[in-house]
């Protein structure tokens, strides 16, 4: 999605070392610079928090979430409402049944039904994570074969099984009317894009090129998508690829941005910064894209969220934490924006939501 969202990513980026930094404050809810964030509140306290997705009201979110100290651990969908006063507290609760790990929750229009990814179906259990010393400890993301997207309502009462296919299938997002549900399958034989008319069911890939395409997005209008996507090109690269996906896995160190029409009809790449650039969302006006990115770190971290026009023009830096800021997602009438970050946490490894109204 969504993200990622690909599973695991803000688990994993954990393990590398953060960097000394000069800016102070050096851990704080919001920094310097960071000037379309206004009233930046933090909404969850310890564990690791993501994916936050707005309800059609705006009143609601619902995100994943792991804290092992909580009994939590493997990423489980919450859902709770927005504070809207001062001292009130975010409240929430769990809708999966904890079975299984969990991921891109999305609500549907009518605000009473969620979609989401599962792997209850192969096991109860949390699946396993790579061992990446197999892999020469290259950074690597595991996408289960036993994903697969549900519709279930607030209860967490399952509704449909919305896929069935063998291998991957997760990163569901909507279209705003709900008639449509873009998400990545592996059903046939590579990591591509695919819509489901939520009347018929009936699927439609949309991408075709060699690489890992995901974490996608329509337009308000619903006219457009953006995504991130990985384009081996050498002889190396692509039998690192395909090796890799034979054992339901990739290594997202090199991303980029694309936009098509809904359709993925003519789709262009819009970033060429290198290094990972993902969860990609258009900003209200449809006109320009937030996505997160690691271009400006050699060592690959620090994440932060960056701006830029439909066509990949006039990049502006966001925010400015020195860990990971990422998942951002405005509110369905533009005025907030919701993201997960690990500021101010004491220079831990936890990941919360915040909520800003956002100043265009």
């Amino acid at each position: 999605m969504i993200g990622i969202w690909l599973p695991v990513l803000f688990f994993s980026f954990r393990t590398i070392k953060r960097q000394p930094v000069t800016d102070t404050p050096q851990d704080s809810i919001s920094y310097a610079n960071e000037h379309h964030f206004k009233n930046i509140r933090q909404l969850t306290f310890g564990g690791d928090n993501a994916e936050a997705y707005w309800s059609p009201d705006g009143k609601y979110l619902t995100f994943q979430r792991q804290n092992p100290k909580e009994g939590i651990m493997c990423d489980r969908i919450f859902m709770g409402k927005v504070p809207t006063a001062p001292g009130e507290k975010f409240v929430y609760h769990p809708v999966s049944s904890g079975k299984g790990r969990t991921t891109c929750s999305y609500f549907l229009p009518d605000g009473k039904h969620i979609i989401y990814a599962s792997t209850h179906l192969g096991a109860d259990t949390c699946p396993p994570l790579p061992d990446r010393s197999k892999y020469g400890n290259k950074y690597i993301w595991p996408v289960y074969d036993t994903y697969d997207i549900f519709l279930s309502d607030l209860e967490g009462h399952i509704i449909r099984r919305l896929t069935s296919t063998k291998g991957y299938d997760a990163e569901g997002t909507l279209s705003r009317d709900g008639s449509k549900m873009i998400f990545t399958s592996l059903r046939d034989g590579d990591l591509d894009l695919y819509v489901m008319d939520m009347k018929t069911y009936a699927v439609k890939r949309i991408t075709h090129e060699l690489g890992y395409d995901g974490g996608a997005w329509f337009s308000p209008d619903g006219t457009k998508i953006v995504w991130r996507a990985s384009r081996p090109k050498t002889k190396e690269e692509i039998a690192e690829y395909k090796s890799l996906l034979k054992e339901n896995l990739v290594a997202p160190t090199h991303m980029e941005v694309f936009v098509a029409n809904a359709d993925g009809s003519n789709a262009k790449q819009i970033t060429s910064l290198g290094q990972a650039n993902w969860a990609p969302n258009f900003t209200p006006d449809g006109q320009h894209i937030i996505f997160c990115s690691n271009h400006e770190y050699a060592h690959g971290f620090p994440f932060n969220m960056y701006l830029t026009d439909i066509n990949g023009r006039g990049l502006e830096k966001v925010s400015r934490d020195k860990g990971f800021d990422a998942f951002p997602m405005f509110s369905p009438d533009g005025k907030k924006i919701v993201f997960s970050s690990n500021r101010n946490n004491g220079g831990g490894q936890g990941i919360n939501l915040f909520v800003a109204d956002w100043v265009p």
